[in-house]
């Protein structure tokens, strides 16, 4: 077991939701069925990256960008380090590659939201729930812009609004600024999240694919501050 603390971030991130959101807009906030499933939680990812359902068909560019990453593949796997913006740049992950990263997010529905509070570089994702739509011209940022619904038992989230320096995984599949993803969260039991996403995106893929990702639920866990460029260079040093 492994305790860990996000007190200070929680009640930070929940003072900031009062301060902008009074009682009575957050009672106006577009409510789930009473029957969804409770999502909340420390999960961790079960692999370092998506479960292809497919080889995805990329734009000669894209193939060719990520041919060139691959390449020279050493006992561990890992492609070429020096062509990873993450590491080479010490940029974020970005979304939705934050996905399958080696440590674990948390969960937490409010009125009119979901947010994801990922250990990873204490990255925030926030997932609209309000019945919002998307920003017509939306401005790329590292994590898009979420919006989301219930279908039943699954929470489906459409994102758009993704800069184009980030790689879609860990493998190193590219993308453009049309990146457009869909993801649908379904907890098949107690402790097993499934995620199914659809990933498209014209100008790097000629058409649509997809992939998986599984999170086990940790109850006893708590998020705790990993800051990646800082880490590593404390690492580095000593």
């Amino acid at each position: 077991m492994r305790n860990r603390f996000i007190g200070s971030i929680l009640g930070s991130v929940l003072a900031m939701v009062v301060l902008l959101f009074p009682p009575v807009t957050l009672a106006q906030a577009v409510q789930p069925p009473a029957s969804t499933p409770d999502l909340s939680g420390v999960w961790i990812g079960q692999t370092r990256h998506f479960n292809l359902k497919e080889t995805p068909p990329m734009q000669p560019w894209a193939e060719e960008k990520y041919k060139a990453v691959r390449e020279g593949l050493g006992p561990t796997g890992k492609g070429r380090n020096d062509l990873d913006p993450a590491i080479r740049d010490c940029v974020p992950h970005g979304f939705p590659r934050i996905l399958n990263n080696p440590e674990p997010m948390e969960i937490i529905p409010i009125p009119g939201r979901v947010l994801m509070i990922f250990e990873w570089d204490h990255w925030v994702r926030q997932i609209w729930m309000d019945g919002r739509e998307h920003p017509e011209d939306p401005d790329p940022t590292w994590m898009g812009h979420s919006i989301g619904w219930w279908e039943g038992d699954t929470l489906v989230v459409d994102t758009i609004g993704l800069n184009d320096k980030t790689w879609i995984d860990a493998p190193g599949h590219p993308h453009t600024e049309e990146l457009h993803v869909v993801e649908r969260y379904r907890r098949v039991d107690q402790s097993t999240l499934e995620v199914d996403l659809t990933f498209d995106d014209p100008k790097a893929y000629t058409e649509p694919w997809k992939g998986q990702f599984v999170f086990k639920l940790e109850p006893d866990w708590e998020i705790v501050e990993s800051v990646f460029c800082v880490d590593r260079e404390r690492v580095a040093t000593h």
